[in-house]
Formats: structure tokens, sequence, C-alpha cells
């Protein structure tokens, strides 16, 4: 029997990151009964390494809801899960995966805020690899978990374009309020019965693997759409980058250059008050704003400036001359 109003479900609320904030709030704002909060243990971070509480940690200790931070979803997690006695167990990027022994255990079963359109970007980075592959859109899909990675039926899909300049922060940022938007639908029509999951479709399934610092590094002879794209996505994490001599330059943005001026991949072909534009294997980029190590971001045309000139090789093993 469907309860009379979500109101009457019991939600456990499993998050981590900024992405999973605004959902959260959005379900106690609503007055929804989220009686636990699962999320990560605290890790230490900045300078000092110092223990710092999950986003989600900090939001839920603000709106006095209990919180639980197991390493595991062990035999003691479950047992405080199950002291809690939820329906409905909503997830968004919590970093652990759930056993059978979890999924099962909410009376109406455990469901994930995923940010895209599933099958598409099934995985971990989903925001970012739907920019550097050029996608139009994106959005935010609400499934029933499975023991799959990301193959559980939907329960809505609601779609998202993809501006021409959007970077991995603001998509990330329009994405975490949609979800907010979307689980109050979806928890709602499950309270009143009105959503029934449907299978995910068999076609145009792939993977969103996760980002890693490694591939920040600039192939300068990849097209010049292909590493804007990069330099877009990987802001504001792990921000592209490339090698100036013996320096690494973080590149926080960048735009298509209108000419077709050719050199080598990598060669500076201009350096100046009108900016700095790098040859690519098919066109060229324009820098934006950059960082050198230890300093803030600055304008490629201050970069020019402080000595970056027309004629340097950019990139791995590349020699600072002016061949």
């Amino acid at each position: 029997m469907p309860d009379n109003a979500a109101g009457g479900l019991r939600i456990v609320y499993a998050g981590t990151p900024d992405f999973a904030v605004p959902a959260l709030d959005a379900l106690h704002d609503a007055g929804h009964q989220v009686v636990g909060v699962f999320t990560q243990p605290d890790r230490p971070a900045g300078r000092g390494r110092r223990l710092q509480p999950s986003p989600v940690k900090q939001a839920a200790q603000s709106l006095d809801i209990p919180v639980y931070q197991p390493q595991r979803l062990d035999a003691e997690a479950q047992a405080d899960l199950k002291a809690l006695a939820p329906d409905l167990m909503v997830v968004a990027a919590y970093g652990l995966i759930l056993p059978r022994a979890v999924l099962i255990l909410p009376r109406m079963g455990c469901i994930n805020i995923h940010a895209s359109l599933l099958p598409r970007w099934r995985g971990a980075a989903p925001i970012q690899r739907a920019i550097q592959a050029g996608d139009d859109e994106t959005g935010i899909t609400i499934m029933q978990m499975d023991e799959g990675l990301d193959t559980g039926p939907m329960l809505m899909r609601r779609p998202l374009p993809i501006a021409a300049d959007e970077t991995g922060g603001s998509l990330h940022d329009k994405l975490a309020a949609l979800g907010g938007n979307c689980i109050l639908d979806v928890v709602d029509g499950l309270a009143m019965g009105r959503i029934k999951a449907e299978p995910q479709p068999e076609t145009g399934v792939c993977y969103a693997r996760k980002l890693t610092k490694a591939e920040a590094l600039i192939d300068w002879n990849a097209p010049a759409m292909n590493i804007e794209r990069q330099v877009r996505a990987f802001n504001p994490w792990p921000v592209a980058q490339t090698q100036w001599g013996k320096r690494v330059l973080r590149i926080h943005s960048a735009h298509l250059h209108q000419g077709d001026r050719q050199a080598a991949p990598g060669r500076v072909i201009r350096a100046g008050k009108s900016g700095v534009v790098i040859a690519c294997g098919e066109g060229a980029l324009v820098l934006e704003t950059v960082q050198l190590p230890g300093k803030r971001p600055i304008s490629a045309r201050d970069l020019a400036n402080a000595g970056l000139k027309a004629g340097v090789m950019l990139g791995r093993d590349a020699e600072t001359n002016t061949r």
C-alpha cells in the first residue's frame, strides 16, 4: 500500500561531495523524514593535512541529522542502517559500493542520483567525460539501484543542455541543482505509487572512467578542439597542464583560434598583448587563464609579459627555444 505522502517515508541519505548536498537540502527543506546520513570518513586535506568533514557531513550536521561514517558497509554499518528502519535509501556520489544486504534492507530499496542520461556515461566521472566527448546534452537519471555499475532500472530521466563554454565545475553545479529537483519528484511519486521503473536501453552504453592527474597532461598533437574540451572538462580538477621548460603550466581556460596559421604542435605562434596562441595537431588554441607553480592564476597576456615568447615549444620533452 503506498504512503499517503512522501513525508511519511523514513529516508536514509548517503552521499559525500558537494554534488550530493543540494539533494539532501531539498529533501530536508521539503519536510521529508531524513532519519540518518551516511557519508565517507573525514579525510586529510589542505596544506596542514588536517582531517576535514565531507560537504555532506557538514550539511547534515547543520540540519541536526544523525551522521554515520563507516569505512565499509560491513555488518556493524548494516546494523546501524537497520536500526534506522528506513523505507528508502537515497544515494548520491557516496563513494562506497552498496552490497546486496544493504540494497534490500530498506522497504523500498535504494535509489541513486546519477549525473548523466543513462546508459551513457555509467561510472565515476560522467560530468567531465560528457564535456570531453563533445556531447550536446547530459542530464540526471534517478535509478533503482541493483548490484551492477549504474545498471539499475530508471525512475526518471531529465536532460540538460551542455553550453559551448561549459566547464566541469559549472556543469557540476547545474546537475547538482537538477538532481535536487528530480529527487523530490521521484520520492513523491514513489510514495504515492505513481512512478514505475523502466529498464535502461540496451544500446548507447559507455563508461566514464575515474579522472586521474596523469591525463591532465596536454598532448599538443591532438586537434585543438579536443584540447579545448579537455581544458573545460578538467576545470576545476585536475586542470589541464603542459610543460614549459622545467615548469608546469596549468591552463584553466582557453578557446579555439580562428585562423589557419600552422606550426609544429606545441609551438607558441603568438605571445603578446593580444594573447598567447599555441599550435596543435589540427588548428590552434588561444590561452586565456593560466597558472605557474606556487602562483595565482593570471591572464595569458600577463604570462607573455612574464617571459613566454613566440617560438617557444610547450609540452613534454620540449626545448624552450625560438627556432
